[in-house]
């Protein structure tokens, strides 16, 4: 741990520092292939749970009766492999019939109770509608625009808005991963996965706003100098929040992992899965999203302004400069004059200075030091 410690101790000063942003078609590349199979994943179809397409779910309580019994009596009963759960710690089992099954809840049940030997007043009946499930699917839709507009409107007026772009971008990013995961694994859409969703909204757009506040901070004033360009001031900034961001995934991934591949995988508690699957894949795509498509997307708009071109020409025309001089001279000094004062670097990157332009002071110059 002392050592990842330092590790972000030296990524904030500028002593390591991975080119995120010099990388980004690497990153569009990765991120398009992803897209790309969890839209296929979308094309063959998410599996919708009983409460979008309506259905039957009846409980039973019966003590000692096994969910593989009970599949098997319901088996006989209807061909479509209905799901069949444990409930209650295991006090209750619950089983869900589509709509689909053209058997109406008496017949159902009457030969439920047969083959279970269970009376049949014994055996409880919800039958849900597919107006309710639309109803959902409205109101999460509605709150998902709305939550989308708010948040443009935020960054925009708290950033600007080629960061509102590029934070939008990467959370419909996200929310496409996770959605073709959904499909592809072929878990159930239930309400608590609607609730997942929504909720990655928040966890995604958390740590993009956090280097995005960095990175604003590390370019107040960058037209005035001629020694970094836009896109090495914004990988900097994202330098020093990536061990944050890392930590602040982890610590919520390992909870949501717990109740995933264990409440849900090791002791059975399938409805876990509803909202755990949602909020994993989310956490790990909001924090790949942020570091790897919102910065560099951002720094790509912002390099198509007229005044970040101007800059870049001129950072390129001084190394130019300080490479001939360097090469005429024979030493590697940097010219009389020409020093990288820190105070010349724009707010947030003294320390920076080194890494991000891609120079340092020459070795043997001698200082002013007795």
């Amino acid at each position: 741990m002392s050592r990842f410690s330092n590790l972000g101790h030296r990524l904030y000063q500028g002593e390591v520092s991975f080119d995120f942003v010099g990388r980004r078609k690497l990153w569009y590349s990765i991120s398009g292939v992803i897209v790309l199979v969890a839209a296929i994943g979308l094309a063959m179809g998410l599996k919708l749970g009983i409460e979008f397409k309506g259905g039957s779910v009846y409980t039973v309580a019966k003590p000692g009766l096994s969910i593989s019994q009970a599949q098997d009596a319901v088996d006989k009963i209807v061909h479509s492999h209905p799901l069949v759960q444990s409930v209650d710690g295991g006090e209750k089992i619950r089983i869900q019939i589509s709509s689909e099954e053209q058997v109406s809840s008496s017949v159902f049940t009457d030969k439920l109770s047969k083959e279970i030997g269970v009376p049949v007043a014994e055996i409880d009946t919800q039958v849900i509608g597919p107006s309710w499930g639309e109803q959902i699917s409205h109101k999460a839709l509605t709150g998902l625009i709305i939550f989308m507009i708010l948040v443009t409107i935020y960054l925009a007026i708290a950033f600007e808005w080629r960061m509102a772009v590029a934070a939008l971008v990467a959370l419909i990013h996200d929310l496409l991963i996770t959605i073709g995961v959904y499909a592809l694994v072929g878990f159930e859409v239930t309400p608590g996965t609607v609730i997942g969703f929504l909720t990655i909204l928040g966890y995604s757009l958390y740590d993009t706003v956090v280097v995005f506040d960095t990175v604003k901070e590390n370019t107040k004033g960058l037209t005035k100098q001629n020694k970094i360009t836009y896109s090495e001031a914004a990988n900097a900034g994202l330098n020093q929040t990536l061990v944050r961001s890392l930590n602040t995934t982890v610590v919520a991934l390992l909870p949501v992992a717990a109740l995933l591949f264990i409440g849900g995988g090791i002791l059975g508690a399938g409805t876990l899965n509803d909202i755990s699957l949602a909020l994993f894949i989310g956490l790990a795509a909001g924090a790949y999203s942020s570091i790897c498509v919102a910065t560099p997307l951002l720094a790509q708009l912002k390099e198509e302004q007229p005044e970040m071109k101007a800059l870049a020409k001129r950072v390129a025309q001084r190394r130019a400069a300080d490479a001939k001089a360097a090469a005429e001279g024979g030493s590697g000094e940097t010219p009389q004059g020409e020093e990288f004062a820190d105070e010349d670097l724009p707010a947030g990157m003294v320390g920076q200075r080194g890494r991000a332009a891609g120079t340092s002071r020459a070795k043997g110059r001698p200082s002013n030091k007795r």
